[in-house]
């Protein structure tokens, strides 16, 4: 599979202070071994903490439930990858807007795949909590995400 980058490069801004800057290439590292490399086993083992409070709640709390999940998901969908377009930075927290895609030809479709915005919180070098909005762009992803979107897999609430 050819593997997307985050190319950060080209998202970063010049107003960023440095702990933003510290902090989006703290994102960027996570969401490029996750969503696009996924290479689960790095992801456990630098950013697994017993912090991670998850708000999505079709995914279980901590980063291990997170990884759990998209193991299985890219067993089906191998070519699963974001494509990051919009990195924004406040402080503790960053927001990346992302167009995600199953297969390797709907890349730079937006008709496929889904419209996704990730927020992030960082507390002392570490990922301690998870939002997102998701908007999916084709039949089936509508029909994915209605058939997954009812298993509630924490407590947390969504804001």
């Amino acid at each position: 599979m050819e593997t997307l980058k985050v190319d950060l490069e080209k998202l970063k801004k010049s107003h960023w202070t440095p702990e933003e800057l510290e902090n989006v290439e703290l994102i960027a590292d996570f969401v490029q071994k996750l969503m696009n490399n996924h290479d689960f086993e790095y992801v456990l083992k630098r950013y697994g903490n017993a912090s991670y409070t998850q708000h999505n709640r079709n995914i279980p709390d901590g980063i291990d439930g997170l990884a759990s999940v998209l193991r299985d998901f890219t067993k089906r969908f191998p070519d699963y990858c974001y494509d990051v377009k919009q990195i924004i930075a406040d402080g503790d927290q960053v927001v990346f807007h992302s167009h995600a895609t199953l297969k390797k030809n709907h890349r730079g479709n937006d008709r496929k795949g889904l419209n996704i915005i990730d927020n992030w919180k960082i507390r002392n070098g570490e990922i301690v909590e998870h939002w997102d909005s998701l908007q999916p762009l084709d039949g089936f992803m509508r029909f994915y995400v209605l058939m997954n979107g009812g298993k509630i897999r924490n407590a947390n609430g969504v804001f």
